[in-house]
């Protein structure tokens, strides 16, 4: 016959499962770790990227956190990216897009930085001035780039460019065959 148990061992026995003690558990239900509801998470807008090591920051930060990380490669002599600049940042921000996929993060990553030179531009296919990049799990998008500056003015292609991207946000980025890796990349070759 088994010993009446102390308090002290029946509180250790009811926070554990064992198969020895089913009966202890039933009485007790186990409470939530939060009593808050779970966060959604939303678009984050970071301050404009001027060395490779912030843009190695952001893509960790992006990978960790499964968002996308939109880039919009920029300089400051470029008249058309401060046309597209506050689009961009009004859709992002104001319009929320992207949120109800998980988010995205955005940054403008200046080209004419002395820190971030064309070193940076040239690992990921920089090849004209302004350029959209998206980031997933911290590998570049090459097969969505934008570089065509009438499009990144079209408000409603850009609202499901970024919703695009968002939706996306889990999956790998663009490796690809011949017209979307290094070859599509390089001359501006998209997939039919």
């Amino acid at each position: 016959m088994m010993k009446p148990l102390c308090r002290r061992q029946y509180l250790l026995l009811s926070q554990i499962q064992t198969p020895k003690a089913p009966f202890l558990l039933d009485r007790h239900p186990r409470r939530t770790f939060a009593t808050s509801p779970p966060r959604r998470l939303k678009n984050r807008v970071y301050n404009p990227v001027r060395s490779e090591s912030e843009l190695s920051s952001l893509l960790q930060l992006s990978t960790t956190n499964e968002t996308p990380l939109i880039t919009f490669w920029t300089a400051s002599w470029c008249p058309s990216c401060r046309t597209v600049r506050p689009l961009l940042a009004d859709l992002i921000e104001r319009d929320a897009l992207g949120e109800a996929h998980g988010g995205v993060g955005y940054a403008e990553v200046e080209m004419d930085s002395p820190d971030i030179g064309a070193l940076a531009g040239n690992k990921y296919f920089i090849t004209s001035i302004p350029t959209l990049l998206a980031f997933r799990l911290g590998e570049a998008a090459l097969d969505t780039k934008i570089t065509s500056v009438d499009e990144m003015k079209d408000r409603e292609f850009m609202r499901l460019w970024i919703e695009d991207e968002a939706r996306r946000g889990g999956e790998r980025g663009g490796g690809g065959g011949v017209t979307t890796g290094f070859l599509g990349a390089l001359f501006g070759m998209k997939e039919k």
